[in-house]
């Protein structure tokens, strides 16, 4: 079988792990951690990076850091994973999903610029992919409402936007280091705070709602409680592991971009015929190979397309479910606007093997598997 997803692993983690063992420090903000820190901030550009234990934990942080809460309304793709609406939800916020572009399977500014309300407090973008929405036409809408913007750049370390990171062009971003995506760590997370005055109170939100990360700089004798917060740092273990992975960023981006070309490269004459479409990458972006999907003409297809690479011992995924169509997406928020693309191209997509180590002859034997089921 060759498998939808192998977590990445480079052979030097547990060397790291090791040393974080006997450093007789394992809870966050280790010497690891602010290995990770400053090689985020250095490679990013951002302003401040923190480590969380999730990606869900740092979108948290982020409804915190912008104080939404009840009254608020939060505007975001419905085509995303549950914790970009669970973060704003959990504020008591009300989530506004609205359409895609089919293009990239982005938030479509359009549709945000129909859905934003004397209620709106928040835009919360999703790079699909790793590839980046049209950030350009999104700060404009935010700028000129005077809301904030908030990049869910979980797939998307390593991708630009004109050049620059994602992550790091809204007032906050947000990374994942869970084991299905580039770069990770089992279970990890990091928030990039690229507005200086959130710093100081996002070291509060991190740590319990206390001011301890300047009790450790000498900065007060004591520390004490003084705002809501949360356990929202990543363990010291983690932080070794994942240091290893940023080390070789540019090694696994380059190995997972190959794989990513010979899908694209090799499936283009399928397109060509009108069997599939393939992704759009746009000129203002540069992408980090997180995925490769295709999308079929039908749910119908892509099901019968899923059960032949099956049997042909290849794992091939969906993607998700609409939120707005799900039972909390319903009580938490509504769908604003048209669904023109978010449900029907959601039930078309199909995503491809792809992780670091994959083999050129792996993806041949994908490929070759595909255009079998499309020329019998």
């Amino acid at each position: 079988m060759i498998p939808f997803n192998i977590p990445t692993v480079t052979g030097k983690e547990s060397i790291a792990i090791q040393q974080a063992l006997t450093g007789q420090k394992l809870s966050g903000n280790g010497s690891f951690g602010k290995k990770c820190c400053t090689w985020l901030e250095k490679n990013l550009g951002s302003a401040c990076a923190m480590l969380t234990p999730s990606c869900t934990a740092a979108l948290e942080m982020t409804a915190l850091l912008t104080d939404v809460g009840p009254g608020d309304e939060v505007v975001m793709p419905s085509y995303t994973f549950v914790s970009t609406a669970n973060a704003f939800a959990l504020r008591g916020a009300a989530i506004r999903f609205v359409d895609v572009d089919p293009a990239t399977m982005n938030i479509d500014p359009e549709a945000v610029a129909g859905a934003i309300t004397e209620k709106t407090k928040a835009i919360v973008v999703v790079h699909y992919a790793g590839v980046s929405c049209d950030m350009d036409a999104l700060l404009q809408l935010a700028n000129k409402h005077d809301l904030f913007l908030i990049e869910d750049a979980a797939q998307g370390l390593m991708s630009t936007y004109k050049g620059q990171p994602l992550g790091t062009i809204g007032h906050l971003g947000t990374i994942s280091f869970h084991e299905t995506k580039n770069y990770t760590c089992g279970e990890g997370g990091a928030l990039l705070i690229n507005d200086p005055d959130m710093i100081k109170r996002a070291e509060i939100l991190q740590e319990k709602g206390t001011n301890r990360s300047q009790f450790f700089r000498g900065q007060v004798d004591k520390y004490t409680w003084r705002d809501i917060g949360s356990s929202y740092l990543l363990s010291e273990l983690n932080a070794a592991y994942l240091s290893v992975q940023l080390d070789h960023a540019e090694e696994i981006n380059e190995q997972r971009l190959a794989s990513w070309e010979q899908y694209n490269n090799s499936l283009k004459p399928l397109m060509e015929e009108g069997k599939i479409v393939l992704p759009h990458i746009p000129d203002t972006c540069t992408h980090n190979a997180h995925m490769f999907y295709l999308k079929t003409d039908s749910a119908a297809t892509r099901r019968e397309l899923m059960n032949h690479l099956k049997e042909m011992e290849i794992m091939a995924v969906s993607h998700y479910v609409p939120l707005h169509s799900a039972d909390a997406g319903q009580k938490y928020g509504k769908f604003v606007g048209k669904d023109t693309y978010t449900t029907t191209d959601s039930e078309r997509l199909l995503r491809l093997p792809l992780y670091y180590g994959l083999k050129e002859e792996d993806v041949s034997y994908v490929v070759k598997a595909i255009q079998q089921f499309f020329h019998q």
